[in-house]
């Protein structure tokens, strides 16, 4: 990477930057009400929104992490992308077109529906902002390593600068945009990254005459495991339960995830909803496939020593690949890319924390209802900012860590705490606010603790604090304990609560969720 040309690569990333910024001033023009600022006036068709659905979902994880995954540990690493996508069955089928029907603006708004407001908001509006945050330190970890390859640096104070300044862009971004440029930025990150990794998959192909056999052989030469790389088990095989569990919370927190629930409510209408998550599952499914090709092509090509020793280690995995194939030139488009790619998911991610703050806690819970548009979205705005710096903040901590991973954790997060009352308050219709409340506050409180105190956290040379040790749970991800008690706790909180909820709000909500009758109508201005 001798040849490498930080003056190009900003160059690039600030072209960038700068025509997003343009076409998100532009839309900010027409953002009048709250459900401009928050739902993009519901404007978008079902394609544009599965592009920006696709935009959301395909982040650093997605890119960096899982290339790097594939290339250090073959098989196993190609399992995230099989979770990644097999979960959006499941919002498919369960979530996306009766969240839509239900909702106003964020996942509480269904939640709430038929139990009592204010304690329902305030555990939903507490797990939405620990899922956002979980899953913006992983973006956070990615830009800093992007960049430190991108312009040489090695040092933590450079890596820390630039956290610093992903941070402040993506700030302006949502202040000025709101949902609707946020929209367009994922579009264009969308179009760009899925047009970026084509390229890159046929030329790497190309290099070996089209055999993918012949590309895996040479994988498997350079890595040390030799054929094992090839065969499942090698990051996996020494603890079976270790790999159930991280593919219970891949498959099942997807359906949880406040940022990616909250882009049903785009679009007009039930039908678009469904389009929408639809033209999402081709257009992530292709990238996917993508990711196994360039995954083993860094391997192949590059080679696991390589990138183990690259500044930002596995993440810096496919930028490598890309300099090897292109030069420069490419290698600065596609970490441009890589670099859009975060600032579009973290604008999703602080939209989403930010008008779950604004909506959920201060308008019903504070102001109980009353607070005008104009005031909920100047909160918004505010939440924002401290939001924004808490991501600054923790990125800068969770430096070198895998980004595929990170995701994982905040993916055991959403399902441990939203899944199960997602799926109680749609389905049962015994289903009570004491449920509600244990079962979020209970599956992120188990999710947070078995984290805290697992490999992860302390024990071994890659855990974060590597001097310390006070492991006491074995496994890396605690999805297959946290995700039960999740769903138990909203069983035990129903059946002991003597509460009488409301029958007719019950029946009001099953009607809107199945037919869409009642549903709020597209915004007209």
């Amino acid at each position: 990477m001798e040849d490498n040309n930080p003056i190009l690569n900003i160059s690039i990333f600030l072209a960038f930057v700068a025509v997003t910024m343009v076409i998100v001033i532009r839309a900010s023009r027409n953002n009048r009400t709250a459900a401009d600022y928050y739902a993009g006036g519901r404007s978008f068709t079902g394609r544009q929104n599965g592009l920006a659905i696709a935009g959301d979902y395909l982040s650093a994880a997605s890119f960096l992490g899982i290339c790097g995954a594939i290339a250090m540990n073959g098989y196993d690493g190609f399992l995230y992308s099989i979770g990644f996508l097999v979960a959006w069955l499941v919002a498919l089928l369960l979530v996306a077109e009766l969240m839509r029907n239900t909702a106003k603006f964020t996942m509480a708004d269904v939640l709430s529906f038929r139990l009592k407001q204010k304690p329902v908001r305030m555990a939903a509006a507490t797990t939405t902002l620990a899922v956002s945050f979980f899953y913006l330190l992983a973006q956070m970890a990615g830009a800093g390593a992007l960049v430190s390859l991108l312009l040489g640096l090695d040092n933590a104070l450079g890596q820390s600068l630039v956290i610093v300044v992903v941070g402040v862009v993506m700030i302006i971004y949502v202040m000025i945009g709101g949902m609707k440029g946020t929209t367009w930025v994922q579009i264009i990150k969308a179009v760009l990254l899925i047009g970026g990794v084509a390229v890159m998959t046929v030329w790497t192909l190309a290099m070996f005459g089209f055999n993918f056999s012949a590309l895996l052989g040479r994988a498997a030469e350079l890595n040390e495991n030799g054929l094992d790389v090839l065969a499942p088990g090698l990051q996996y095989g020494a603890n079976p339960l270790d790999f159930v569990s991280l593919a219970l919370a891949l498959v099942l927190g997807t359906a949880g995830l406040p940022h990616v629930l909250m882009r049903f409510y785009t679009v007009p209408t039930a039908k678009e909803a469904r389009r929408s998550v639809v033209w999402a599952i081709w257009l992530i499914g292709i990238f996917y496939l993508f990711t196994l090709v360039l995954g083993f092509g860094a391997g192949a090509l590059v080679g696991p020593d390589a990138i183990a020793n690259a500044p930002g280690g596995q993440n810096s995995a496919a930028p490598m690949l890309a300099f090897e194939l292109g030069g420069p030139l490419l290698l600065g488009f596609i970490s441009a890319v890589a670099f859009a790619t975060i600032l579009a998911v973290v604008a999703g991610l602080t939209i989403t924390a930010s008008a779950s703050f604004a909506h959920d806690i201060y308008n019903s819970v504070i102001k109980k209802g009353t607070a005008s548009a104009k005031q909920e979205v100047r909160v918004a705005k505010i939440t924002t900012l401290v939001i924004g710096a808490a991501a600054i903040l923790g990125g800068i901590g969770a430096q070198g860590q895998n980004v595929a991973f990170l995701v994982a954790l905040a993916f055991a997060v959403a399902a441990s705490a939203n899944l199960p009352t997602i799926l109680f308050s749609l389905f049962w219709s015994r289903f009570t606010t004491r449920g509600a409340v244990w079962s979020m506050l209970g599956g992120l409180i188990s999710a947070l603790v078995l984290i805290a105190f697992s490999p992860v956290v302390s024990g071994s040379e890659t855990s974060m604090i590597p001097t310390a040790d006070f492991a006491l749970f074995p496994l890396s991800n605690p999805g297959i304990v946290s995700i039960p008690i999740g769903f138990f706790l909203g069983w035990l909180g129903s059946v002991t609560s003597r509460a009488k909820e409301s029958r007719a709000l019950a029946a009001e909500m099953e009607v809107r969720e199945l037919t869409g009758f009642g549903a709020e109508p597209p915004v007209e201005h």
